[in-house]
């Protein structure tokens, strides 16, 4: 990442150590053996999920941004299944500083892509959840509808989530959050909303 003195600055956390761990996870998670059917569990996964679509919707960043983990990623991948992020380009690769930045940007008032500020509805369903080696950790699929308007303009984004959250005792972090859009290999245009 490039400071406004030109100078390289690297996030603390994204190394190499962690593009290989971020590859691993993301890899062969969905397994059937692993899949978690208490239904308890998934409806606090589903609530969870919810909660994150609401603040989005209702335009409370800060709130949205309390969900993720310290060292967290946002991740939109430019492929079907994501990949390697080291070998790929990504729509979207933002650490926990990028996120801030971002949410920093769009409340000023002064982002030109956000003006008009963009109105959003997201649905979201088809929940599963897997566990993971980690017992304090689970992987959750989802597929997603989101419909913008903006300037006169409606557009649809559609794909599935991929969560990896952290029990931290009564609710959830979000460690990595990957958004697989159907439409990855077409012109976007400027996804200029968090999706």
């Amino acid at each position: 990442m490039q400071t406004v003195d030109g100078s390289i600055h690297t996030p603390h956390y994204i190394d190499d150590e962690y593009y290989q761990k971020l590859v691993s996870d993301f890899s062969g998670w969905r397994r059937a053996d692993r899949e978690v059917t208490d239904p308890v569990f998934r409806d606090s996964c589903r609530r969870f999920l919810d909660l994150e679509a609401r603040f989005l919707d209702e335009g409370r960043l800060e709130d949205w941004l309390k969900l993720y983990a310290p060292n967290c990623v946002y991740w939109v991948p430019s492929s079907a299944e994501g990949g390697d992020p080291r070998k790929e380009v990504s729509i979207s690769f933002d650490d926990r500083r990028r996120l801030e930045d971002r949410i920093f940007r769009l409340s000023t008032g002064a982002a030109w892509s956000q003006r008009p500020t963009s109105r959003t509805v997201r649905l979201i369903s088809n929940i599963e959840v897997y566990a993971t080696d980690q017992l304090e950790i689970v992987m959750v699929r989802s597929n997603f509808q989101t419909t913008e308007f903006r300037a006169g303009e409606t557009r649809l984004w559609s794909g599935r989530y991929n969560h990896r959250l952290r029990d931290v005792g009564n609710e959830y972090e979000i460690l990595v959050k990957q958004v697989n859009l159907i439409n990855y290999d077409q012109n976007l245009r400027n996804p200029s909303i968090i999706l």
